[in-house]
């Protein structure tokens, strides 16, 4: 038994709870890790992967870093590449059916993955499988007596499934074989816990079902993470939404990116993306104790040495505190919404936003002030006057010392 499973019962329990949106059920992880301490056997953890996209963004990270805790812990870690429910296609949080991808592009977004999460997990104590070297070979009987343990009621339970039949919108029959798959990966593995974000609930409880209809006395226990709110502050991080910090982005560029999340959303990602303990992260981001920029500075600085060092988060700080010539930006400053109508996919011209911000009357004083030096993006001068500004984020545009004023999108 190692080291680190030696902690107690309650000691694993806090570490592993935080963040946790639930954990289903409670009262069995307890059981489960005062089983393995007693023991000496330590759990066996799922996570499932399906690599349907090729890069890993923060919001990735939360289940993934959870992962990581659990290896500290000195738990049994298993990674499934969903190589065949890939090739289903996940129905989860869709409004129709996902296209179904191609072997070959599974197996590349899959490399990718794989290098890219062992800058999360323990690479030499994480078991990677593929769901296809068993669910590839299942026969038509073996699939029948899969799906004769539940029904297609349940299925209908699901958020998804039930919206898109009320709507008259397609669920092909195929849709329905995903959480069946996804669910029998935790018989096959014989799994004490399986994670995921909280979309992925239906899923993972399908898992225990399935188990509890194998023959499993102590069926496996879903933990549940949150979903990490993305840069604009609305929806969940996604590339498609161009609201995401992928974490093998330059550490500059993430730097930047984390310096525009709103104060409200720091408690969130100091505790999802980072390792600083919670009374911690209670002093910074209590602005009568300490300044949101500098909570924010530290936040970055944290979630870049996870992921690239701390020589390179100090470096990406440094430049980042040259760049915006060590001038913070005001936290008391307005907010003028942008209408969806002067954008094109998130992004305007300085000039058109100079002009609806108020800090120039016309599209030609806007120009000239550009051209002058007199507007910064986010405490960067910009003298382009046809520069194309990305707000998706959230910026901050400036003249002077005196006129600052947050951008937004009209939700």
């Amino acid at each position: 038994m190692s080291t680190a499973i030696a902690l107690s019962v309650d000691e694993q329990f806090d570490i592993l709870s935080r963040g946790a949106v639930e954990i289903v059920p409670r009262d069995a992880l307890r059981a489960k890790l005062k089983k393995s301490l007693q023991t000496g056997v330590p759990l066996q953890i799922k996570l499932g992967l399906d690599p349907t996209a090729p890069d890993i963004h923060l919001g990735n990270a939360v289940v993934l870093r959870k992962i990581r805790q659990f290896q500290d812990l000195g738990h049994e870690v298993t990674v499934i590449i969903g190589d065949f429910t890939a090739a289903i296609g996940d129905p989860t949080d869709r409004a129709a059916t996902r296209k179904q991808l191609s072997q070959d592009e599974v197996a590349l977004n899959a490399k990718t993955y794989t290098d890219q999460y062992h800058k999360i997990l323990n690479s030499d104590k994480t078991k990677v499988v593929f769901n296809g070297s068993w669910l590839g070979k299942l026969n038509l009987y073996d699939i029948a007596n899969l799906l004769a343990k539940t029904t297609v009621a349940r299925l209908l339970e699901r958020d998804d499934f039930a919206q898109r039949y009320a709507k008259g919108i397609p669920i092909h029959t195929h849709e329905l074989l995903y959480p069946i798959c996804q669910g029998y990966d935790s018989v096959v593995l014989n799994s004490d816990v399986e994670l995921g974000g909280t979309e992925q609930r239906f899923n993972i409880l399908m898992g225990r079902q399935l188990q509890q209809d194998h023959g499993v006395e102590d069926p496996q226990v879903g933990l549940f993470m949150p979903l990490l709110v993305g840069l604009d502050g609305v929806d969940k991080m996604s590339k498609s939404k161009g609201n995401a910090i992928g974490i093998d982005e330059p550490p500059l560029s993430m730097f930047e990116k984390l310096m525009r999340i709103s104060d409200e959303m720091m408690p969130q990602y100091f505790e999802l993306c980072t390792d600083v303990p919670m009374n911690e992260v209670a002093l910074l981001c209590d602005q009568s104790s300490t300044s949101p920029m500098e909570a924010k500075k530290t936040l970055a600085t944290e979630v870049i040495t996870i992921y690239h060092g701390a020589n390179a988060a100090s470096v990406a700080r440094e430049e980042w505190e040259r760049r915006h010539s060590r001038r913070e930006i005001p936290t008391d400053i307005p907010t003028i919404t942008v209408s969806v109508e002067h954008l094109n996919e998130g992004k305007a011209k300085l000039t058109s936003l100079v002009q609806l911000s108020g800090i120039a009357a016309t599209g030609g004083e806007a120009k000239r002030l550009i051209q002058q030096g007199g507007v910064a993006i986010d405490g960067e001068k910009i003298v382009d006057p046809s520069a194309i500004v990305d707000i998706t984020t959230g910026v901050v545009i400036s003249s002077g010392r005196r006129k600052f004023v947050r951008l937004s999108i009209q939700v």
